[in-house]
């Protein structure tokens, strides 16, 4: 039996979120460096919301555009990698919510919200970012990388 006590299915459905929460963060991250000219500039000046003076502000600031658009690009790719491989998974859990909530904040699902992207379906206070935020809380409460991950190796237990 593992640290946690899970069954062999609750520990197979825990590392497939984990892995496939992962790898959208990986993709996310490797598809912008793929982009040629990708930046976060249109997507913050879209921003709506409580906070969208703070995003449109980092979005004309022109010197802190790319130092935006590199934490955002390589922040997807090191969560993805976390979570994928299982390694430093707290870390990538917290980045990971860290990243979301700014999501969240930049574009909130809001009655009579518009944006220039429209979302993949009508939401009312909670949408795929905020799914995801649970999701991954869950996953904290629930590790699985010390059973099956990169973490095993990394923080082995001292057998006594």
């Amino acid at each position: 039996m593992n640290q946690y006590s899970y069954g062999k299915a609750q520990l197979f459905w825990l590392v497939t979120l984990r892995v496939i929460i992962g790898w959208y963060f990986l993709y996310e991250g490797v598809a912008k460096v793929m982009t040629p000219g990708w930046t976060s500039y249109g997507y913050l000046m879209d921003s709506q919301g409580w906070f969208a003076s703070l995003f449109k502000a980092l979005a004309q600031n022109q010197a802190l555009m790319p130092v935006v658009d590199a934490l955002n690009i390589y922040g997807l790719i090191l969560i993805g990698l976390s979570l994928v491989l299982g390694c430093f998974e707290k870390i990538g859990y917290i980045g990971a919510l860290l990243l979301l909530a700014l999501y969240y904040l930049s574009h909130p699902a809001l009655i009579n919200a518009e944006y220039i992207f429209p979302p993949e379906g009508s939401y009312l206070w909670v949408n795929k970012n905020i799914i995801m935020m649970v999701s991954i809380a869950v996953l904290m409460v629930f590790p699985t990388a010390k059973e099956i991950g990169f973490d095993r190796a990394i923080f082995k237990r001292s057998k006594k």
